[in-house]
C-alpha cells in the first residue's frame, strides 16, 4: 500500500492538498468530499477512509478550497455552500487521478458527507463516464439541485435515524433521483454519528457497497 501526500490542480493558480492511498491491485478509488468547515484531516472520513482500504479500494482524501480561499471563508462562509464551485474541484480531481500512472484507468466512487454530498453528484453529473458509485454520510443531496436528475452512478443515502430534517431531505432525494437508490438509516444516530457504533455502522455500509459496485463493475 503506497501512500501519497499529494498536490491535486483544480484551475489557474488553485493547488489543493491532499492524502492519495492506493493499496496494490487496488480497483477504485474512493474520492472524499468533506463538509462545510471541515478539511482533508477530518477524523470521520479518515475513519470511513481506513475501513475502505480492508477492501482493497483506494482512498483520495483533499481540501476543497485553497489556503487563501480558507481563509476567506472563515471570514464569509461564501464558499462552504457554493456547490457548483466545490463539484468543480471533484471533477478536476476525477480527471487529475485519470492521468496519473498508479490510478490511471480505475473508476472513482465519491463519499460525500454533508455539504459534500451535494457536490459529489454534481461532479457524478459531469462525469458520468468515471464515476462509479456514490455515497453520502448525513447529506445534503438537495444541494445538488437539477445535477441530481443528471446523476447516473448508484447512490447509497446513509442518515441518523434522528437526523430528522436532513432524513427527511434524502427522502425527497431518494425519490428524484433516476438511478438505483438505497437509503440507509443508522438508528439512533444523530448528524454526526457520534454515538457508540454509528460511524463504525456507516463505514462497514459503505465498505460493502463500493466493494459489491467495484466487483460488478468487473463483472463478478
Amino acid at each position: 500500500m503506497i501512500s501519497h501526500s499529494v498536490v491535486v490542480p483544480a484551475g489557474p493558480g488553485i493547488e489543493l492538498a491532499g492524502d492519495l492511498v492506493v493499496p496494490e491491485d487496488a480497483r477504485a478509488v474512493v474520492l472524499f468530499a468533506h463538509g462545510s468547515g471541515s478539511s482533508r484531516l477530518s477524523p470521520r472520513n479518515r475513519q470511513v477512509a481506513a475501513e475502505l482500504r480492508t477492501a482493497g479500494l483506494g482512498t483520495l482524501l483533499m481540501d476543497l478550497l485553497s489556503d487563501e480561499e480558507e481563509l476567506q471563508d472563515e471570514l464569509t462562509r461564501e464558499h462552504r455552500f457554493d456547490i457548483p464551485l466545490l463539484g468543480g474541484r471533484l471533477v478536476a480531481a476525477i480527471d487529475w487521478l485519470a492521468e496519473r500512472d498508479d490510478t490511471r484507468g480505475m473508476l472513482v466512487a465519491l463519499f460525500g458527507a454533508s455539504t459534500g454530498a451535494g457536490a459529489a453528484l454534481v461532479a457524478a453529473a459531469e462525469r458520468p463516464a468515471r464515476v462509479l458509485t456514490v455515497v453520502s454520510r448525513g447529506g445534503r443531496p438537495d444541494l445538488a439541485a437539477d445535477a441530481l436528475d443528471a446523476v447516473r452512478a448508484p447512490v447509497l443515502l446513509i442518515v441518523g435515524g434522528r437526523d430528522r430534517e436532513v432524513l427527511r431531505l434524502n427522502e425527497e432525494a431518494a425519490r428524484r433521483l433516476r438511478v438505483p437508490c438505497t437509503l440507509h438509516v443508522v438508528p439512533g444516530a444523530t448528524h454526526l454519528f457520534e454515538e457508540p457504533g454509528a460511524l463504525e455502522e456507516v463505514a462497514d455500509a459503505a465498505r460493502q457497497w463500493c466493494a459489491d459496485h467495484v466487483r460488478a463493475s468487473a463483472g463478478g
